[in-house]
């Protein structure tokens, strides 16, 4: 009896024990309403930490007072004292303060890591408010300097010199893809990235660490938002729309963002030259989904579904061009039609792995599968003629003398199923306060299968043109033509492709002080090894890289504030699949990466006019590439050939000043310089496709003082022309001549009426945190803009013309926000 009764005793007293406990959770915010990771909660002789998600949950002894110290070494200190009841789940959400973390007089915040390591910071909401014809992430990247682009309806876009292939694109550290087979802009769509449900957007232009790929040119990276309440949200326009839906558990362990797009470009496609029947489809689901499983581990899932629909009927087209006293038209009446469709499924894992406040290890797994078919026949009939420019003739503005006429038949069945997988881990370690290591290393697989079957057939007056390289003329009716029957083009291949890849980087941080001035310092290394196998071709041979990167950040004890960055090192780009493939559709299993040496030098002065901040950032740079992939550009298809056989370089100057020229909003000036020439088997230096030398940009936000609800947001562009490439088969080394000038602005005017700053009694609109309805005008000024040309030969002369293929008018929408 007395042994039971013991044990009776301390069962008692242990569950007595037991339930003197109570739990305190919640998420931590800065003052923007933005979860802060790696916040250390101490209470007696508990520590926890927030997850990625600002999340927490810790013990803490029941009925007696406890204090909560809640720090991070970027934020002030927070402390509060609770006494909570036996079993009691206590819900504290704190907001902590900006701190400054000073080591002599070097400030180090979060935005100044980024000004530190020369990344641009873009804010999603100017993203989603500023008018484009095809509005988004790289709707806004076109307006920063070194960043180019001639196609308003393509997400595409070239920096500093490279090509549209150059460019790393990340969401949330997981890199994505786009469609391989697509030859226009306006087959284009969606872009990947969905602005609804962006958190953050950083570009780097050049010189960026090791941690990213193996590009040569970009890095755009951009994180998706981790919900913090239940919200949603409907955009509207006559080019589509947009659902997006978000929200957490009661317990705060799962939250989700999921949003859905449609879009139709029929609005744009029809202010063209070429009359068409235009039926569009572009559709995605993505989704974001995140567990707390404790505070150590987390758990994230990002899927996109994306289907895009193709089909297109020319009808007629008839195209000005020439000179005033001598004007030119080319008139083209089409048949036939084509059938695209592309259809993109993307699934990715992450799991992080937080050992303590200076040990994290990330696990990456990734499968992106595309599957793509390309069908089209279209005979073009065409007119090369005179033009009548006699004001008051009856056939004035007629076509009344022919120099050229023929009929131009292409063909195409192309199909593409690819599935590329990565499996990838990372680890971030804080050895002390000035210094930090990160490594990660990755494994790629790629199994792609391609079918191109593509033929060009041209008749000039009757007679057919044979394909160049046979080397025969045809000089019908004058001389009978006895040579072999060949389409102009031909292009015919299949090729199943398996690449494996093993990459991995180490980098290396550290801040420090020379004097009184500080500086930071970041030194690394990437490796990539890769072999190309090809099914009825030779095993291509293993191939390694390896690029060095340093990065140097110095800033001088100066009562201005202005920063210096001095990075360079090797950028590395092995081939992807479609840098294999040769002008007859071939995959080369042994072209080479291309090499490139980048040194940039930059200055970053932040100051205040008109007692308001702004930023003044100025960069010039230098590239020297090596075993060039020399290519042309068709729209936004690159034909590559696959050789290896040129070299390069590129030099330039960028400048962007931003700040509040209108108090409350956000604006920029851009401006670039760019000189890009490539020597192509010792020929001599010529243009490189994306020469394009100068470059301004405006963005700007304003709203009438009297009426603040009404708001106005231009985006223009201003380039010059670019070369105008060549015929195919053709010698570019004799055809330098350039498009005109890309001109363009977008205006949008908005009446806001509600948001965070403005409030509204009307009782409808009591349920929405925003609401609004705009008015946009797309290529305000209705300039003519070309993307590239279309070849056409006089009969007659022998003469060849570059005819330009002229983009979008302009075009009004309107526009619906409403979120809940």
């Amino acid at each position: 009896m007395k042994k039971s009764g013991l044990f009776f005793f301390l069962c008692l007293c242990s569950a007595i024990t037991f339930a003197q406990k109570a739990r305190v959770k919640g998420v931590i915010l800065d003052e923007f309403q933005n979860p802060i990771e790696q916040v250390t909660i101490k209470g007696l002789e508990k520590v926890v930490f927030t997850n990625a998600n600002g999340f927490y949950a810790i013990e803490i002894p029941a009925q007696q007072k406890v204090m909560l110290v809640f720090s991070h070494p970027s934020f002030k200190n927070s402390t509060i004292t609770l006494e909570l009841k036996p079993n009691e789940d206590y819900e504290l959400n704190p907001v902590l303060s900006s701190k400054i973390e000073q080591m002599g007089e070097l400030v180090i915040t979060s935005d100044s890591k980024k000004r530190i390591e020369g990344v641009t910071s873009i804010d999603p909401v100017t993203i989603r408010l500023i008018p484009g014809a095809n509005a988004g992430v790289e709707n806004i990247i076109k307006t920063l300097p070194g960043v180019y682009s001639n196609n308003e309806l393509s997400t595409s876009y070239a920096v500093r010199g490279g090509n549209y292939d150059e460019n790393l694109v990340y969401v949330n550290e997981i890199e994505v893809y786009r469609p391989f087979l697509i030859r226009s802009g306006q087959q284009e769509g969606l872009s990947f990235t969905n602005t609804h449900m962006v958190e953050n957007v950083d570009f780097s232009a050049g010189g960026f660490q090791s941690k990213y790929g193996d590009k040569l040119s970009s890095v755009l990276d951009i994180t998706y938002r981790n919900p913090k309440r239940f919200r949603t949200g409907l955009e509207a326009s006559l080019l589509g729309g947009s659902i997006t839906a978000e929200g957490v558990s009661k317990n705060q362990k799962w939250s989700n963002i999921t949003g859905v797009r449609y879009r139709d470009n029929s609005l744009l496609v029809n202010s063209q030259e070429t009359q068409t029947n235009f039926k569009p489809t572009f559709f995605d689901v993505q989704t974001l989904l995140n567990f707390n499983a404790s505070t150590q581990w987390n758990f994230s899932f990002l899927g996109n579904i994306s289907q895009n629909n193709y089909n297109y009927q020319p009808l007629s087209r008839q195209t000005n061009f020439g000179t005033i006293s001598e004007p030119i038209a080319l008139l083209v009446y089409y048949e036939g039609q084509e059938k695209d469709k592309y259809s993109t499924y993307f699934g990715a894992g992450k799991a992080v792995y937080q050992y303590n406040n200076s040990n994290k290890l990330k696990f990456i797994a990734s499968a992106y599968h595309t599957q793509e078919q390309e069908y089209y026949d279209i005979l073009a009939q065409y007119r090369l003629g005179e033009v009548d420019a006699n004001i008051g003739s009856e056939s004035f503005g007629d076509v009344v003398y022919s120099r050229g006429i023929g009929s131009q038949l292409t063909h195409a069945r192309n199909d593409l199923d690819a599935l590329i997988v990565n499996a990838e881990v990372k680890g971030f370690h804080e050895i002390s306060k000035k210094s930090q290591v990160e490594w990660g290393a990755k494994f790629t697989l790629e199994d792609i299968r391609d079918r191109i079957v593509e033929w060009e057939a041209i008749d000039s007056a009757g007679f057919s043109l044979p394909n160049p390289i046979l080397d025969y003329q045809n000089d019908q009716p004058y001389n009978p033509y006895v040579g072999p029957l060949a389409p102009y083009q031909n292009v015919r291949a299949t090729n199943f492709t398996r690449i494996n890849r093993l990459s991995g980087y180490f980098q290396w941080n550290k801040r420090g002080k020379i004097g009184a001035h500080n500086y930071w310092l970041n030194a690394g290394v990437r490796g990539h090894q890769w072999q190309v196998n090809a099914y009825g071709r030779p095993q291509g041979k293993s191939q390694v890289t390896f690029s060095p990167r340093v990065q140097f950040a110095f800033k001088p004890e100066w009562e201005k504030d202005i920063l210096f960055r001095l990075s360079g090192g090797l950028y590395h780009q092995p081939p992807f699949y479609r840098e294999l493939r040769d002008y007859d559709g071939v995959v080369q299993t042994n072209v080479k990466a291309q090499q490139s040496f980048h040194l940039v030098f930059s200055s970053d002065y932040s100051f205040e006019m008109w007692a308001r901040p702004f930023k003044l950032v100025s960069e010039a740079y230098y590239k020297n590439i090596t075993d060039v992939n020399t290519y042309t550009i068709d729209n936004v298809r690159i034909r590559y050939r696959a050789n290896n056989e040129a070299t390069a370089y590129a030099y330039g100057f960028d400048a962007r000043i931003n700040g509040e020229f209108v108090p409350g909003t956000e604006s920029w000036f851009t401006f670039g310089y760019l000189k890009t020439e490539e020597n192509q088997n010792n020929k001599g230096f010529i243009a490189r496709p994306t020469d394009q030398r100068l470059k301004f940009g405006i963005l700007f936000q304003d709203y009438m003082p009297n009426i603040p609800n009404l708001k106005l947001y231009l985006n223009l562009v201003y380039n010059t022309g670019l070369p105008g490439g060549s015929p195919s088969y053709a010698d570019p080394y004799n055809y330098q001549l350039r498009l005109n000038d890309y001109k363009r602005a977008d205006v949008g005017f908005s009446f806001v009426f509600k948001d965070e700053k403005l409030t509204s009694n009307l009782s409808w609109l009591k349920p929405f945190e925003e609401f609004s309805l705009g008015l946009e005008i797309f290529n305000l000024f209705n300039n003519q803009n070309a993307i590239t040309n279309t070849w056409v030969r006089d009969v007659y002369t022998k003469s060849q013309y570059g005819i330009p293929n002229y983009m979008t008018t302009r075009v009004f929408s309107l526009k619906l926000i409403a979120r809940l």
